[in-house]
């Protein structure tokens, strides 16, 4: 697919087919996330792809706002890890997040390609998450998203126009 095609086809969906996620599918996804640049290219990230159903329902009931998680045959659980990542000189601030940001968006983006949907959920109490999921500190749960076949086809939407968001000085 062309590049801003896909930027075009990516969405964020709330609704999903119980169909399994070919296994090379979330291989892709795995390269994609792999390639995802980073400050000194320290990859300070894990992304677990979760079809375990236990597990899921552990997500779940950790996130219990976004009833649509449980309808995907897959979740990807995106963990950073501050201290591994780069930290700009003068005010030790980790950008681990901003990274994470980056690899995440990678990651959906090789899902849409690869014909799948996903949907960026950050709407849960860290502690509870890492709690629910056995993670211990370093590391931590920044985001997960559902992954699978959108259950219907994704409705319109509209964003600022580029004049709002993007200036040239």
């Amino acid at each position: 697919m062309e590049f801003y095609d896909l930027l075009k086809k990516r969405r964020s969906i709330r609704g999903y087919k119980n169909d399994p996620v070919p296994d090379a599918a979330l291989a892709k996804i795995a390269e994609a996330v792999s390639l995802a640049p980073s400050a000194c290219n320290r990859q300070p990230w894990k992304v677990i792809a979760v079809r375990d159903a236990a597990l899921r329902a552990k997500i779940c009931a950790a996130c219990p706002a976004m009833k649509f998680l449980a309808e995907a045959p897959v979740i990807l659980v995106g963990l950073g890890d501050a201290s591994a990542a780069w930290q700009r000189p003068g005010d030790d601030h980790s950008i681990f997040e901003l990274d994470f940001g980056i690899m995440f968006e990678h990651a959906v983006l090789a899902a849409a390609e690869e014909g799948l949907a996903g949907c960026w959920v950050c709407c849960f109490e860290r502690a509870a998450m890492d709690a629910a999921l056995g993670v211990q500190a370093p590391w931590t749960v920044l985001a997960v998203s559902p992954l699978g076949y959108a259950a219907k086809p994704a409705g319109p939407f509209s964003r600022k126009p580029s004049a709002d968001t993007f200036e040239i000085r």
